[in-house]
């Protein structure tokens, strides 16, 4: 068995840098992106102040910075060395400044017709004002250097390069979607960049920022976590403590008006999803007999009120989302033990307890309701993704900040790296129970061995 769940422990990590790899592969590709909200944001500022100085075009931005835009957001690199930096495995570039080469002690730019590969190029390092001399020879950087003092800039984590028109092409070319050749490299020069490398990624335990709020993707998941456990523990305690016994009770008296008028109920909130149930609610509940509140998880003066007026209001505003959240998973579970308690009811070791004097209800407790537990056991290791559970629309629905909302507002914004860290939490998390399920089955079922 050991070897087994190692097995399984380690056929985790190539589902998951599947799953996150086409996930990251469709952001990508998927339009209104970041890169577009920015450059639409800057258009449109331009459009409101015509008059501006800073942007000559009407608010479209220059080459520059757009490329400026395409490193901040990492869409600079081809398609898997972004998503290898996104991971962690391969460093990003950053405190990048880069300069188009000048002649020697002046400031004149040197065409691409005229360029001296021997001229070297000096650029002042952002944040520091140092000044940097790159020496090259053609396009290769053959030494980088701090001028005050000629130290290598390798001795402080500075890496340097040369880009070269072709270069400039290839990015343009991937950028708008066209043939390099059909991009003149004449009008580019050559250019230097020094940067620093630094490994960020999942492996680092770095999530990233959102595009959309600038706050880091973990301290977002963190804030809407307890949110997901305060709805998932409650709605896992009343599912598993109604729909056990009830299963147990429709079982034993199968076809009886209990039964028949139950399988009713459960069915007809089965049918129901929840977050049309909870517009309902919502409508008649809230806005018309002014029952409930229509939003939020508390009242605006939550913070004034006792311990208990707190819990009371907790309470008020916790009812009817909670409705939703669990109207649906009453008839799987409750059918799931009927069912199977009447099969194992039926079975022969059960009825020869009771030939040798068993009574009916030590068969039920001793003997079938382990046996017909076993198929629940193997869902009870999703309970893990209690962490980052919850309905986005059921939270939509009554405008509860919770992990589902958080979701929902990372797709709709199109804010790609809180939806790779939602997405990837929450895989590994299903994966993680997936493997605990299995070994929840082997521990209550003996005759389950993994050769």
């Amino acid at each position: 068995m050991k070897a087994y769940f190692i097995r399984r422990l380690l056929l985790m990590i190539p589902t998951l840098l599947g799953i996150t790899m086409i996930v990251f592969t469709v952001t990508r590709f998927v339009p209104g992106g970041p890169m577009d909200r920015a450059l639409q944001e800057v258009s449109a500022g331009g459009d409101g102040n015509s008059s501006s100085n800073d942007n000559k075009g009407g608010g479209s931005l220059n080459e520059e910075q757009i490329e400026a835009l395409e490193e901040q957001y990492n869409w600079d690199k081809p398609l898997p060395i972004a998503y290898l930096q996104w991971l962690g495995v391969v460093p990003r570039e950053s405190l990048k400044v880069k300069r188009e080469y000048i002649s020697g002690a002046g400031e004149e730019r040197i065409s691409g017709d005229d360029f001296d590969p021997n001229v070297s190029a000096r650029m002042v390092l952002l944040g520091s004002g140092r000044e940097v001399q790159v020496d090259r020879e053609g396009a290769t950087v053959t030494k980088a250097y701090f001028i005050d003092n000629g130290e290598p800039i390798s001795n402080e984590g500075w890496s340097a390069r040369v880009e070269t028109p072709e270069d400039r092409v290839a990015r343009k070319a991937r950028r708008e979607g066209v043939e390099p050749s059909t991009i003149d490299p004449k009008q580019y020069n050559f250019r230097a960049q020094v940067y620093k490398e630094r490994l960020s990624g999942v492996l680092q335990g770095d999530l990233g920022r959102s595009d959309r709020y600038g706050d880091t993707v973990w301290s977002m998941i963190l804030e809407r976590v307890p949110i997901a456990l305060y709805f998932g523990v409650l709605s896992t305690i009343i599912i598993y403590g109604v729909c056990i016994p009830l299963g147990v009770l429709k079982a034993i008296g199968h076809r009886s008006l209990f039964d028949n008028v139950t399988s009713i109920l459960i069915f007809i909130g089965y049918s129901i999803p929840g977050f049309a149930l909870g517009g309902v609610m919502l409508v008649y509940l809230g806005a018309r007999l002014e029952l409930f509140p229509l939003s939020g998880l508390t009242s605006a003066d939550f913070d004034t009120y006792s311990f208990w007026g707190q819990v009371k209001d907790l309470a008020w505003h916790t009812l009817l989302p909670l409705v939703c959240y669990v109207v649906s998973g009453f008839a799987y579970l409750t059918m799931l033990m009927k069912n199977n308690l009447m099969d194992n009811l039926s079975a022969d070791y059960v009825r020869t307890a009771m030939a040798k004097g068993v009574s009916f209800r030590k068969a039920v407790v001793g003997h079938a309701f382990r046996n017909s537990f076993i198929p629940i056991a193997t869902s009870l290791g999703s309970l893990i993704t209690l962490f980052v559970g919850g309905s986005m629309l059921v939270e939509k629905v009554f405008d509860i900040q919770g992990f589902g909302m958080l979701q929902f507002q990372a797709i709709t914004d199109k804010d790609y790296n809180v939806v790779m860290g939602t997405l990837t939490i929450s895989a590994f998390l299903m994966l993680l129970g997936n493997i605990i399920s299995d070994f929840i089955v082997a521990t209550v079922d003996p005759r389950i061995k993994f050769n």
